[in-house]
C-alpha cells in the first residue's frame, strides 16, 4: 500500500506511529459532536480515563495526544531527547493553555493537528499561531479529514506535512501545493506580500 503522507513536497513513508486514546478512534468522525458535548457538559476530550488507558509503544517514533504526553512526560524524557516523541492536538484544544507546561516547543521534532471535519477552519489559525507566535521550527503536520483543496492554504499557514485521507489520491493531493504560483498576501510560509517580492521597476524595463 502506498503512503498517504506528503512531507516537504514529496510522498514519503511515515516513520511515526500515531497513538489514539482508546475509544477515541471510533469517535474521530464525530469530532464536531465531541466539541459540542464539551461545551454542554464540560467533559474534556480525551477524558482522564482515556489518557490513563492509553498504551504507548515501547520503541520507535510515536506521535502522542498532547495531554497523554503531559501525563507521561517524566517517563518520556529519554525518548524525547532521542527525537522519538511528537505531539498532536485536536482543533478545539487551546495550545496556549498548555504552553507553560512545555519548556521549549521546539524540543518536539513533530507537532500535528487533527482535523475532525474538513469544514473546521481552526487548523489554519493553529498553524499560524505555532509558526509565528510560538516560533515553532520543526515539522508541522495536518491529519484527519484533510482534503486536497486545503493543502495549499495549510502550507500558507505553516504546515509542511500532510497525512491524506485513505480514500484520496496522495499524488493528486501533491499537485495542490502548487495550485497558485504567487499569492498576494504574506503568510507563515512567506511573510512578504507580493509587492515586496517583485521589483516593479525591473519588470517595467523588460
Amino acid at each position: 500500500m502506498s503512503s498517504q503522507l506528503i512531507t516537504d513536497n514529496a510522498i514519503v513513508k511515515d516513520e511515526w506511529v500515531t497513538v489514539i486514546p482508546p475509544e477515541a478512534a471510533k469517535e474521530v468522525r464525530k469530532q464536531a459532536g465531541k466539541v459540542v458535548m464539551f461545551k454542554l457538559t464540560g467533559e474534556d476530550s480525551p477524558s482522564e480515563d482515556q489518557i490513563n488507558a492509553t498504551v504507548l509503544p515501547e520503541n520507535g517514533k510515536i506521535l502522542l495526544p498532547l495531554k497523554v504526553y503531559l501525563k507521561n512526560k517524566d517517563a518520556l524524557k529519554d525518548r524525547l531527547a532521542n527525537n522519538e516523541i511528537g505531539i498532536w492536538v485536536d482543533t478545539h484544544e487551546e495550545i496556549e493553555s498548555f504552553k507553560s507546561e512545555i519548556n521549549d516547543i521546539n524540543q518536539f521534532p513533530l507537532i500535528a493537528v487533527r482535523v475532525g471535519k474538513f469544514a473546521d477552519g481552526r487548523i489554519f489559525s493553529i498553524g499560524t499561531q505555532l509558526r509565528i507566535k510560538f516560533q515553532y521550527k520543526n515539522d508541522l503536520r495536518a491529519f484527519g479529514d484533510v482534503l486536497r483543496d486545503q493543502l495549499f492554504f495549510l502550507k500558507r499557514t505553516g504546515f509542511n506535512s500532510y497525512l491524506i485521507r485513505e480514500d484520496r489520491d496522495p499524488h493528486d493531493a501533491l499537485l495542490a501545493l502548487n495550485d497558485f504560483s504567487n499569492p498576494y498576501q504574506g503568510a507563515a510560509d512567506n511573510s512578504n506580500p507580493a509587492w515586496k517580492r517583485f521589483d516593479r521597476n525591473q519588470q517595467g524595463s523588460d
